[in-house]
């Protein structure tokens, strides 16, 4: 297991770092920042909360730590979230900041929810002999980013992959993860432009990316998957059953698209489901 720790420390209020690095170090999955009340530190076997109240010099202090008012980072937040440096996503709560009918940011934050970038290599090696385009289920926190990375690196080293890596959470900077022998990533660039760009440019037996949410990606994926690329992708849902009844993701379905899932479990255990032809 790897995790880019000291960037994790960095981004937390110098008061909080000590309680943090001493309870959190072996398994921390979610640090939860919430304005006035104590911080909460979920791990994988138990939560701990510390006596310590969040302030808004807390939030702030970990809003500007971890964006460094990187201009891509100003526009991620107008969707309710940052990465950190090593990949640790943030989500935002706040007041909602719209434009013409568009969310252009957020303004007086209060809470944040710090998800730990964590690697873990091998754990897709069954897996990465699959051939068929794969497509992770699995609810929020379910483990599916890190099971994504683990199986581009396992396909990586045997076929070129390119990576659409959206949110630099995949493969980010400063983390030091494990890449795969034929990987090539575009970081921060929006998932349909950049399966445009990688099915033109870096001819990929595969494309990945993480976490689709929108009808611009299906349809980008669509035009990726018939011209012969394969496509290795995660999306919210408890399994096959229940991708099916969500619309976003029917014209993956109908299509037949993906024939096989790979459904994460609750107990981090996983199992292939073949997809309805």
């Amino acid at each position: 297991m790897k995790c880019a720790w000291r960037e994790l420390l960095a981004i937390q209020p110098l008061n909080l770092r000590e309680d943090v690095d001493k309870l959190g170090r072996e398994d921390l999955q979610e640090i939860r920042l919430r304005q006035g009340k104590p911080v909460q530190l979920i791990c994988h076997k138990q939560t701990h909360w510390l006596e310590t109240s969040v302030t808004t010099a807390d939030l702030n202090y970990t809003i500007n730590a971890a964006s460094r008012y990187s201009p891509w980072t100003a526009a991620s937040i107008a969707h309710g979230y940052l990465t950190a440096q090593g990949g640790h996503r943030i989500g935002i709560a706040g007041e909602v900041v719209t434009r013409d009918g568009q969310i252009t940011g957020i303004k007086n934050v209060t809470s944040l929810c710090i998800r730990v970038a964590r690697d873990f290599p091998g754990i897709a090696k069954a897996v990465g002999q699959v051939n068929d385009s794969l497509l992770i289920l699995g609810p929020p926190g379910s483990g599916k980013t890190t099971f994504l990375r683990d199986l581009i690196r396992q396909m990586a080293d045997r076929l070129c992959v390119a990576v659409v890596d959206e949110r630099g959470e995949l493969f980010p900077t400063g983390a030091n993860f494990m890449q795969g022998k034929q990987m090539d990533v575009l970081s921060l660039c929006d998932k349909p432009r950049g399966i445009d760009m990688a099915l033109r440019t870096l001819g990929a037996s595969y494309i990945a990316m993480d976490e689709i949410t929108s009808e611009a990606d299906c349809t980008a994926m669509l035009r990726a998957g018939w011209c012969g690329v394969g496509l290795l992708a995660t999306a919210h849902a408890a399994d096959v059953h229940d991708l099916y009844c969500r619309p976003v993701y029917r014209p993956l379905v109908d299509t037949k698209l993906f024939q096989t899932a790979v459904v994460l479990r609750p107990d981090k255990s996983w199992k292939l489901e073949r997809m309805k032809l």
